[in-house]
């Protein structure tokens, strides 16, 4: 590529020799210290930027990702003939894979943000005080954002993107299966970006892929100011025991469909296969179907036919074996389990208690569906149900920024806090109180 790297690799990173005297290993400190303070630096203008400006590199780093599309492909193709073709890794390597389509859809997100109301400097509210001050609420950056992720390189210009436009600087930490097609998009987008007036740093990628580093990055409490995990269970463990830097979470997608017995039979069959079949290796794709036992004894068969000849392995409770000999008996793990390819469990309920019961016990509060046409119970399953988003006749796929009109998403956060659900711009501001006087003292 021609393009200069986000973080050029030096012979002091590698630990090269170059003509001359030998220079010394940098160090893992040394290389997150230097890698954080120039982010931390870049941070204090990105935040002054005015919105124009930020459109202008963001539109200048959508086009640059369609013009390098060859580049980045070839780098990912790299990527994936190291990290190989078993079967067990097909929804793994799934999420790692580029392509033009895959490319396209970058840029998209990039320009669909570039679109959206800028958060920053917005006014919710302003009031006046009985001495006559006026205060009010004005947003600004969260400041630094770290993002630590695994396998798709597409969240590597999401995350630039958002951050970007909602006046933060980004240090990026991919997973090193990725780790030739992140630093090739990093290096794209923060060219792009340079060239625009977004200050060197603003885009930070780390390019060593040395597991520990992480715990490093994660005590950077002076230089980042939130940590955003995206990956399993032992990245979010990892991130939990080191991180001195608050969290919010994207953690694993454990989502149900609950096909009611008011169900319209043939809208449960589409939003059913589109949740399982459509994307399986992605959070918000179904993991758990529950169908009501008055509706199974006629639909669940078919669907089951259905899905079967999409290539899912359909693992049932008892009920769902006597109804289907196409299912296979499900163990107790797999309810509660995160496939993320096509495989799908099957339970048989009672009714709805059961199933709010299954999916309190089961779910990882990430997206939840019922499909019904009552409307009583479509309320309650919305008012009992705790997830990032509960959904009624609709696919959890739907659970997703663009899908939501927020743009590129930098996560979905499951934590139970401001942000929880898609994180789109607003979601990387905070607040700070202005107060305009005009002499006031406190008496």
């Amino acid at each position: 590529m021609t393009e200069k790297n986000a973080n050029p690799v030096t012979p002091a990173d590698t630990g090269e020799q170059t003509d001359g005297d030998e220079l010394p290993v940098q160090s893992i400190p040394d290389y997150v210290l230097e890698l954080v303070t120039r982010a931390r630096q870049a941070s204090h203008r990105l935040a002054t930027l005015s919105t124009a400006a930020k459109n202008r590199a963001l539109s200048a780093m959508a086009d640059a990702i369609e013009e390098q599309s060859a580049e980045l492909i070839a780098a990912n193709g790299e990527d994936l003939e190291a990290f190989g073709n078993a079967p067990e890794k097909k929804a793994a390597a799934d999420r790692l894979r580029l392509t033009s389509d895959r490319i396209s859809e970058m840029a998209a997100g990039i320009r669909e943000v570039a679109a959206l109301p800028d958060p920053v400097g917005g006014m919710p509210a302003m009031w006046t005080r009985p001495n006559g001050m006026q205060v009010g609420r004005v947003r600004v950056p969260i400041g630094v954002i770290g993002i630590i992720y695994e396998s798709r390189p597409n969240v590597t210009a999401d995350s630039a993107a958002l951050c970007v436009k909602s006046g933060n600087a980004c240090v990026l930490r991919g997973g090193s299966e990725a780790i030739r097609s992140n630093s090739a998009i990093a290096a794209v987008l923060s060219a792009a970006a340079e060239k625009n007036d977004i200050p060197a740093g603003a885009i930070s990628f780390v390019s060593k892929p040395e597991r520990e580093l992480v715990p490093v990055l994660l005590k950077q409490d002076r230089f980042i100011d939130l940590i955003i995990p995206r990956g399993g269970e032992s990245l979010m463990r990892i991130v939990a025991e080191h991180s001195t830097i608050p969290v919010i979470k994207h953690d694993a997608g454990v989502c149900h469909v609950y096909v009611d017995g008011d169900a319209d039979p043939a809208m449960a069959e589409r939003i059913a296969f589109n949740a399982k079949v459509q994307r399986p290796s992605t959070c918000n794709a179904m993991e758990t179907l529950l169908v009501h036992q008055g509706i199974a004894r006629t639909w669940l068969a078919g669907f089951i036919e259905k899905a079967v000849a999409a290539k899912v392995e359909v693992r049932g409770c008892q009920k769902t074996c006597q109804l289907s000999s196409l299912a296979k008996p499900a163990s107790e793990s797999d309810y509660g389990k995160e496939f993320l390819d096509l495989t799908l469990a099957v339970k048989v309920v009672k009714n709805i208690d059961e199933a709010v019961d299954h999916i309190a016990r089961h779910g990882s509060r990430h997206t939840e569906s019922i499909v019904t046409g009552d409307y009583q119970k479509a309320m309650r399953f919305l008012r009992e149900v705790d997830a990032s988003a509960v959904l009624v006749n609709a696919s959890t796929r739907l659970n997703d920024g663009y899908q939501f009109g927020l743009g590129a998403e930098i996560g979905i956060s499951t934590s139970r806090i401001h942000a929880r659900g898609p994180m789109g711009l607003e979601e990387l501001t905070c607040s700070k109180f202005i107060v305009l006087g005009s002499g006031q003292i406190r008496e």
